[in-house]
């Protein structure tokens, strides 16, 4: 069952898709497909608050002689989290992915069309001294009503069909959420790639103007919406890895 998290103000403070729980799990990560349909705990699907409509699919399949993630969106909204213990001294994120299935109608530059495929993301514990003041006092109130901490910085890979790899931008809805897309229509339909990232170096160019402090990195995602466009996707995650 999906975790709805508890009542925010507003959809954009949780644009991220996740409360994070600060919980004490290895410093790894557990691996993403195991002998199950689903992804082995801590592994968990979170959703926004009080979440109608349905959430993303993740479920473990076989793909081309190996287990992996598949995301689907169809008019829906979901995040697969797996929570880390503040204070992690890793930073180098591996994976391979796919899209099986685009969504045309995303737009990341419109609040209309501001759905992805699929995404990996990390999520930081950035200090609200950090955060400019009026999405500071937002997010203290979003924190004050809601069950789960609620990270204040988030960085997020994209597999695009519009923008160009390497373009680098902020969330249609919040500035806690920064967007960098990998992948776009060049690299073709069920093609895996393979990605490698310095999150703590992509942290910084992304938040840079806010702190010059890496904050503690709580948790890393895996997720896909078309709530916005009221589309459809398929996407496919292999070999998430982080060191």
């Amino acid at each position: 069952m999906p975790a709805r998290l508890a009542p925010a103000l507003t959809r954009p403070l949780l644009l991220a898709g996740v409360a994070v729980t600060f919980c004490a799990v290895a410093a790894g990560l557990a691996p993403l497909a195991g002998p199950g349909d689903q992804p082995p705990a801590p592994w968990h699907v979170a959703g926004l608050p009080q979440q109608t409509k349905p959430f993303s699919r993740f479920s473990v399949v076989g793909l081309d002689g190996e287990r992996v993630l598949r995301v689907e969106a169809d008019n829906s909204y979901g995040v697969l989290v797996h929570p880390l213990p503040g204070g992690s001294s890793a930073h180098v994120l591996h994976w391979r992915w796919r899209v099986d299935e685009p969504n045309a109608a995303i737009d990341l530059r419109r609040k209309e069309g501001d759905d992805s495929m699929v995404k990996v993301c990390a999520f930081f514990d950035e200090p609200l001294t950090a955060v400019p003041f009026v999405e500071r006092q937002l997010l203290r109130l979003a924190r004050g009503v809601s069950t789960e901490p609620l990270p204040a910085a988030t960085v997020c890979y994209l597999w695009d069909n519009r923008l160009p790899p390497g373009t680098q931008l902020h969330n249609a809805f919040t500035h806690r959420v920064r967007f960098v897309v990998l992948r776009g229509p060049e690299s073709g339909l069920h093609r895996w790639q393979a990605e490698q990232r310095d999150i703590v170096a992509d942290y910084m160019r992304l938040f840079g103007d806010e702190t010059d402090t890496v904050p503690a990195l709580v948790g890393i995602g895996v997720g896909a919406d078309a709530d916005n466009t009221h589309g459809h996707s398929v996407a496919h995650v292999a070999d998430l890895v982080l060191e």
